[in-house]
Order: structure tokens, then C-alpha cells, then sequence
């Protein structure tokens, strides 16, 4: 319990004042038709995923000691006003173990985000987190909670109905939320991180991956690297297919510098010139070397 309170005081003594004006990721992802919110982009979940990927890892293996969560859900999950996430509460946090070994522990979180070792021994390692984090995931995915009372009762606990959905591509496009734009790009987006989920909430702790490839998934896809569009401003307007005189004289044009091509003109000959600006070779030196002339 000592350390449960160190950790949680020393996070809020530091961002006290930033957290009060974050909400929660629930109000975005199930309620936000009651709140009057827009629906959360795809872009906008794949980001928060990230987010907590980033926090989740920090806890496991960053920070001066490995610390297990055990309570890893949306409600836990806080949002500012640039919708950047946070991960929050951590009265069940727990020391890690070291090594690969568990750690026993009164049952404690919520259904739905247990993992399966966690909720039948009470046992637990960084991989319980994997599990919990593998259905945010699916949450993000489908827009449905991970045990939703509304839904039949083989739709009821969605790490199940997801793995059913994912078995083929027809179906599980009708497990993406309705509300998310689909094109080929986010598809193709959403196929992979619905594959990191289904990993994260394998049965086995061991089959599980470690929070930093998660990290690694999705930061290439939120990060993803395209070229931008050629502006003139970019360029100074310059073809680049001129020949570099032409293309110096029209950045000079550009710029309003035109003073400058006499002082440009001998720092940069012409090309019908080259030869005449290399050097000739000093006096005393062969025409070529061998190695042995090196030693």
C-alpha cells in the first residue's frame, strides 16, 4: 500500500493542476452522442492507443522500478483538450515482479479486462496489462464496451465476439464502428491494429507481446511518413530540372538579390568551365599510387 500511495501522490502532486481539466476517454468512445461530442476519428483513437501504449510501457519497463497497473479501461484512461491520453487511478498498481516470474494478488479491476491467468489464480505479471490494453483496442476498434448487458448474450464479452468477427475479412468489416470513415488506407490501418489486439489478448501470458512492440505497431501508423506537396515556397519557384547557374540566377530573381550575381558568379564557374577550375597536380607527385607507397 506504501507504495500504491508514492506512486499515485508523486503523478498528482506534479500534474495536479493539468488533470483537473481532463475527461474521460468513455465520454468520446460510448457516450458521446448523450454529451453532444463528435464521434472519434480513426487518426484521433489511433493516437490515444499510442498514448496509453507509451504509458503502459513507461510503467513496465522505463521508470526506475516495473510497475503492473491492474486496472487498464477507458474510465482509467484520461483526455485533455488537445485529446492527447493519459493513463490514471492507480490504487491497484503493484511492484513487478522480477524477471519472468508472477506475483499473487488479491483479484482485483474489472471483468471484462481481466486477463484470464489473472482471474481464475489471482497471479499476475505485465502481461495482465497487455491483456487489458489488447481490449481497449478492440473498444477503439468496434465503438462496443468490452461486456455490453445490451447485446445477446453471444455478442455479450467482446474479446470473444471479436475473435469470431476477425476470422474473416466480411465480417469483421462489420465489426469496425459504424461511425468510423473507412477508405483503403484506414482499413488497412484498422486490420493491423485489430491483429495487435488479438495478439495482446492471446489466452497465454507468454503468447502475449511486451507493451514496447505495441509502441512500435502503432507509432508506425500514427507516425507514418508521406512526402509533401512541391509548393513555391518550398522550391523559390525553381524547375528542378535547370542546370544549377540557371537555377541559382532564378533564386536570385526570387529573392530580389540580383546585386549578387557578379560576387556568385566567381564562387560558382560555369559549367562550360569545370575543367579549368581543378587544380593542376604539384610538382613531385606520381601519377598514381599503389599501396605499397602508402606504407
Amino acid at each position: 500500500m506504501l507504495l500504491t500511495i508514492s506512486v499515485k501522490k508523486t503523478y498528482w502532486d506534479k500534474e495536479v493542476l493539468e488533470w483537473s481539466t481532463k475527461v474521460s476517454c468513455i465520454r468520446h468512445l460510448f457516450s458521446w452522442g448523450e454529451e453532444g461530442l463528435k464521434p472519434l476519428e480513426w487518426t484521433r483513437r489511433l493516437t490515444i492507443a499510442l498514448d496509453v501504449a507509451r504509458g503502459v510501457e513507461y510503467l513496465h519497463g522505463l521508470a526506475h522500478q516495473s510497475f503492473i497497473h491492474r486496472d487498464l479501461k477507458p474510465s482509467n484512461i484520461l483526455l485533455g483538450d488537445d485529446m492527447r491520453a493519459k493513463v490514471a487511478d492507480f490504487g491497484l498498481v503493484r511492484l513487478a515482479p522480477e524477471g519472468k516470474g508472477s506475483i499473487e494478488t488479491r483479484i482485483a479491476g474489472t471483468f471484462g479486462y481481466l486477463a484470464p491467468e489473472y482471474a481464475v489464480t489471482g497471479r499476475v505479471t505485465t502481461k495482465v496489462d497487455v491483456f487489458s490494453f489488447g481490449v481497449i483496442l478492440m473498444e477503439l476498434i468496434t465503438g462496443r464496451k468490452a461486456l455490453d448487458d445490451s447485446q445477446p448474450e453471444e455478442s455479450m464479452h467482446l474479446v470473444t465476439w471479436f475473435r469470431r468477427m476477425h476470422l474473416n475479412k466480411d465480417t469483421f468489416r462489420k465489426a469496425i464502428d459504424p461511425t468510423i470513415d473507412l477508405n483503403e488506407e484506414t482499413l488497412a490501418s484498422i486490420s493491423t491494429v485489430a491483429e495487435l489486439a488479438g495478439h495482446c489478448c492471446a489466452r497465454e501470458p507468454y503468447q502475449r507481446p511486451d507493451m514496447g512492440h505495441a509502441v512500435n505497431v502503432l507509432s508506425s501508423l500514427v507516425e507514418l511518413w508521406t512526402p509533401t506537396d512541391q509548393s513555391s515556397e518550398d522550391i523559390y519557384g525553381i524547375d528542378l530540372e535547370m542546370s544549377l547557374p540557371q537555377a541559382l540566377k532564378k533564386w536570385q530573381a526570387y529573392e530580389g538579390r540580383s546585386n549578387m550575381e557578379s560576387s556568385s558568379s566567381s564562387l560558382l564557374p560555369s559549367l562550360d568551365n569545370t575543367q579549368n577550375s581543378i587544380p593542376a597536380r604539384p610538382y613531385g607527385f606520381a601519377e598514381s599510387f599503389t599501396s605499397a607507397d602508402g606504407r
